[in-house]
């Protein structure tokens, strides 16, 4: 990895194609630099004009009179490349390509343009952002590179008015990249950079995002996403920055039903990319947003109160409105929030600035004559002081400035002593002098109630995973599963050795491997065989036919369940054989005869690999239901027997198991991702569907097994 510093805080950059047009983007490029206050040399060059807007201007790169860490490319793409290797001859470190024509053509023209980029890149060791970027902003070095006409009108620096808190953007797209800047700067916030990353040909997202972070430029991380391409890198960055405790607020675009491929398991089938993404950030601990505004309004919290993280759910309301504080309890109870009443003691302190129209219960309503008499801030004090709240939300009028002016120290004062988040939401809209005075004191302050909620879940939820601190990099294996290195190559082999379908009586031996026993059976191949096994097994039982190319039994009418005495069970034999035998082109191995498992609530677990992230394991309500139902919760593997009960805790039908033996198919989901860690590079999909869970304290019956090996790129 080529050093980003040359990138990012350069002493010295070359415009390349440089314009005196300020109609064009050459022209308006080089026009932001200059208007800001970058203490570092910014060169010119244009072989068609000597000055470019007062600037000295050369023929070309190496023409310079020093050797620049940084050339910017706004020229056209065809040039690119060539522009690019003279660059690297003339001993430049980085380039930042605004043009584009590229890949994101979709013409082989402009993805030929985009390897070479890739190519040249790679044979100087040259930090490369873009193609088709609208640059970045350094805003502390004063660097702003680019076009966006965000910093075309803004001059000033973006320092935090409580000196903390700085917010980084990353973007995949330049304009909404720049959006935040834009619509960050009402709310007081402050802003370290924001980096446009384009096409990603070299360098990606996360790239940027570990580089800032080892920099430690920022303390909160806002990334607008449509992919990412290289899911170690991602991890590395993210691990990192939860480690650091540095928040990253994240945006996902590009979830739709058309990116679900066909698949043989229900696992592949229920498991979207956009699922595999937010259990990848829960893993990590990243915060989603669903808007501009949502991303801001949380990363405001995180850069007032990441160093204060609440050590709950608990939220108290302090409020001179009671329509509108109870407006908030709605909103922080639909966030996951809890807003329970205040213990006697905190009432109590509460209670003598209280007129008797006004509670002290929570929210607490101290009406316009308690903020006329104590504030704002000493009633949000008040109401953080009670034991049973971890946060507070103070719901305010910014409509007139007075009473702020008034409080502007106190509120200071509050803000550095607080060891509990407190935000505050307006139920009118500020006057810019009042928001002013509430970000210059250090707390944020919200229009949108859900927002304010939701930010405050945000910290709470960021707390919760900073506390356990489990990463991928140093989880344990999976508990209870005591798999040696011997067992562990025995099964990739026998994996290995198999077709590329495996089914049930196939992929059972290797699951026992693993502590996953599935209900008793017998591979028959007759009808004969079918009744000498029912009778050995004792109880009724279930014929399925054993065919890789019918992966769904039940749909091809090639399973009887229920079936005993011998008579029934040798029709349903020969039934469920000639079904099968209606598919064209199945192979069949066999009908295996297995012992009905006990009643109980049917689940799926399984596994899937995912495009970008590799094995993802799936717990679902299950059985032939699991699809129409796709109530399912994904997690990276392994998972912990913590992970799997937080795993099923998530799922809208988790009611279902209420006193059904949840802790045998918590240890089942941990064994099942243990067996994923170590063969996930063999699996493409892996089914136990249904397991079904018996009542509290016994167990839980997988009874039918599907593992699908991979095919675009065998283990080596």
């Amino acid at each position: 990895m080529p050093d980003l510093s040359a990138l990012f805080s350069p002493g010295s950059v070359a415009v390349i194609g440089a314009s005196p047009d300020l109609s064009g983007l050459r022209g308006r490029t080089l026009k932001v630099m200059l208007r800001h206050p970058y203490r570092g040399r910014i060169y010119a060059v244009s072989r068609s004009h000597a000055s470019v807007q007062g600037v000295r201007a050369y023929p070309s790169i190496d023409k310079l009179p020093e050797r620049v860490e940084l050339a910017l490319l706004i020229i056209p793409a065809r040039f690119v490349p060539e522009e690019l290797e003279r660059c690297g001859r003339a001993g430049v470190k980085a380039a930042l390509v605004l043009a584009s024509g590229f890949a994101e053509d979709a013409n082989e023209d402009g993805a030929a343009l985009q390897v070479r980029i890739v190519e040249a890149a790679r044979r100087y060791d040259m930090a490369v952002c873009g193609p088709n970027a609208e640059g970045f902003a350094n805003l502390p070095l004063g660097l702003c590179a680019t076009f966006s006409p965000v910093l075309e009108e803004l001059n000033e620096h973006l320092d935090s008015p409580g000196g903390k808190g700085r917010i980084a953007v990353v973007s995949q797209s330049g304009g909404v990249g720049f959006s935040f800047l834009d619509r960050g700067r009402p709310k007081g916030l402050a802003f370290s950079h924001v980096v446009t990353t384009g096409n990603e040909a070299c360098l990606e997202s996360f790239d940027v995002v570990e580089h800032l972070l080892d920099a430690a430029d920022a303390d909160v991380f806002v990334v607008f996403l449509e992919s990412i391409r290289n899911a170690q890198t991602f991890r590395r960055a993210a691990a990192k920055a939860l480690a650091a405790g540095k928040p990253i607020v994240v945006a996902k675009i590009g979830e739709s039903e058309s990116g679900r491929r066909a698949a043989a398991s229900h696992t592949a089938a229920l498991a979207g990319t956009g699922a595999s993404y937010r259990a990848m950030f829960r893993r990590f601990g990243l915060v989603e947003g669903s808007d501009t505004d949502e991303l801001l309004d949380i990363a405001a919290a995180f850069a007032r109160f990441g160093d204060r993280l609440p050590g709950g759910r608990r939220v108290g309301i302090a409020t001179a409105s009671g329509g509108a504080g109870g407006w908030m309890a709605d909103a922080c109870a639909a966030a996951g929030l809890e807003v329970p009443q205040l213990e006697p003691e905190a009432r109590k302190r509460i209670d003598v600035h209280l007129p008797s129209y006004g509670t002290s219960q929570n929210p607490v309503d101290g009406t316009a004559q308690a903020i006329r008499t104590i504030g704002y801030g000493e009633l949000a004090r008040l109401v953080g002081l009670s034991e049973r709240v971890d946060a507070v939300v103070s719901v305010v009028t910014a409509r007139a400035t007075d009473v702020f002016q008034r409080e502007r120290e106190s509120l200071a004062r509050l803000a550095r002593a607080t060891r509990k988040p407190i935000l505050m939401w307006s139920y009118t809209l500020p006057a810019a002098e009042t928001a002013r005075i509430v970000a210059e004191a250090g707390f944020p302050l919200y229009t949108d109630m859900r927002n304010c909620a939701r930010a405050l879940a945000a910290l709470a939820e960021y707390a919760e995973v900073r506390d356990r601190l489990v990463l991928p990099s140093t989880a344990p294996q999976a508990e209870g599963i005591p798999v040696d290195e011997g067992k562990r190559t025995r099964v990739g082999a026998l994996l290995d050795s198999a077709g590329t379908v495996l089914c049930e009586h196939e992929a059972a031996p290797l699951l026992a491997e693993y502590g996953i026993r599935l209900a008793d059976s017998r591979l028959v191949a007759s009808a004969q065989e079918a009744v000498a096994a029912a009778a050995a097994l004792g109880r009724p039982v279930a014929l399925k036919v054993q065919s890789p190319q019918i992966p769904h039994k039940t749909d091809a009418g090639a399973v009887a369940l229920g079936v005993q005495g011998a008579g029934a069970i040798a029709r349903a034999y020969d039934d469920v054989l000639a079904a099968a035998r209606r598919v064209p082109g199945a192979e069949i191995r066999g009908v295996l005869v297995q012992a009905m498992a006990p009643a109980g609530v049917e689940m799926l677990v399984g596994v899937h690999r995912d495009a970008t992230f590799g094995p993802m394991l799936t717990v679902a309500l299950g059985g032939i239901h699991a699809e129409a139902l796709r109530d399912a919760a994904l997690a990276p593997v392994p998972v912990s027997r913590d992970d799997a009960k937080k795993l099923l805790a998530t799922l809208r039908g988790k009611g279902l198991l209420e006193g059904a033996d949840t802790e045998s198919l918590i240890g089942l989901v941990v064994a099942l991702s243990q067996f994923a860690a170590d063969h996930g590079e063999r699996i493409a999909e892996l089914d136990l569907n249904p397991a079904i869970v018996h009542p509290a304290g016994r167990g839980t019956s997988p009874v039918d097994a599907l593992i699908v090996k991979r095919q675009d790129s065998p283990p080596s």
